[in-house]
């Protein structure tokens, strides 16, 4: 069964400004203003993975690490999807910052695409003193990423389409530079314990599962297993992921479908031990979850009609 509201999704597909709807803030949410004090969940890490539906990872030979190790200690959902209908990449990433893709239906640069408004996620964020960074492998951190270069592809960094980000497509802008930075800076954020509240993270073209030529293995899945495996273990081993933390797993939609895809969950206040659950998810859902960790509102786009992430942990938020 597809995920619902399908309604919903689909009249905001062809919208070219989704208006943000406020909803009301089910039991144990927060609302704009009230912060996330008294949140068990304090750091969050999302990570992006590419073009692979959930039956070609769960049980795959080609990714040991994620069914091996992760798997058995993780949450997941079985049940998720990318928004209906809604291909390539570059929608399903600005879905997820502001729970629609604004009209855009390809994977053009932020030279094509670039918004004024302000009802997206790190936006918010912002207003509400609650810290974020775009982690980009493969960018320098030395301008403003907001075209393609090597395996680093701008398409894959949604908070670049957005003009109070990138001072309106502006590669020396300070607050893009101060925002989205190197990966390599990553590990040494983490061991300094100076990493945001709020943490993006996009590998480069061949370790997120995107490419299978020019790349290490030419098993695409391979070769994003592998970048999970030398990556998640830093993750894990932090003191912000050990003090409230939450990494999440996705990929940004169905190969020739629209999934499921995965949505895998590490936290210590997760359920863990490989539980699974069947809910419809889509990246409303995501989105809504993130919104009630910071505590932020209104709920952007479709994620006000969303189901929350929170069956797969034990506290939330």
């Amino acid at each position: 069964m597809r995920p619902l509201p399908v309604l919903a999704a689909l009249l905001c597909l062809t919208a070219c400004h989704c208006t943000s709807n406020r909803a009301s803030v089910p039991d144990g949410g927060a609302d704009a203003g009230a912060g996330t004090s008294g949140h068990a969940i304090k750091t969050v890490f999302v990570i992006l993975m590419e073009n692979h539906n959930w039956s070609q990872i769960a049980g795959s030979a080609s990714a040991p690490y994620l069914n091996q190790t992760v798997l058995p200690q993780a949450s997941y959902a079985r049940q998720y999807f990318n928004p209906p209908g809604l291909h390539p990449s570059e929608p399903n990433y600005l879905w997820l910052e502001a729970g629609t893709n604004l009209g855009v239906l390809d994977d053009r640069a932020p030279s094509a695409h670039h918004f004024a408004t302000d009802q997206h996620l790190v936006s918010l964020l912002k207003k509400a003193g609650v810290s974020w960074k775009s982690y980009q492998e493969d960018i320098d951190g030395t301008t403003c990423p907001l075209s393609a270069k090597g395996l680093y592809a701008p398409k894959h960094n949604p908070m670049l389409y957005f003009d109070d980000v990138t001072g309106g497509n502006d590669p020396a802008s300070a607050e893009c530079m101060a925002h989205v930075r190197p990966y390599t800076e990553l590990a040494g954020d983490l061991d300094a314990g100076t990493v945001a509240a709020y943490n993006f993270l996009t590998p480069n073209l061949c370790n997120d599962m995107h490419n299978y030529s020019g790349c290490a293995t030419d098993d695409a899945v391979r070769n994003g297993d592998n970048w999970l495996a030398a990556e998640l273990p830093k993750l894990l081993a932090s003191q912000a992921y050990r003090d409230g933390g939450a990494i999440f797993i996705t990929w940004d939609e169905g190969e020739g479908s629209d999934g499921p895809i995965g949505m895998i969950v590490l936290s210590p206040l997760a359920k863990g031990g490989g539980y699974a659950n069947d809910l419809p998810y889509t990246h409303s859902s995501t989105l809504r979850t993130l919104e009630e960790i910071f505590g932020v509102s209104p709920f952007l786009g479709d994620a006000a009609n969303a189901t929350d992430l929170s069956d797969l942990f034990q506290r939330f938020p």
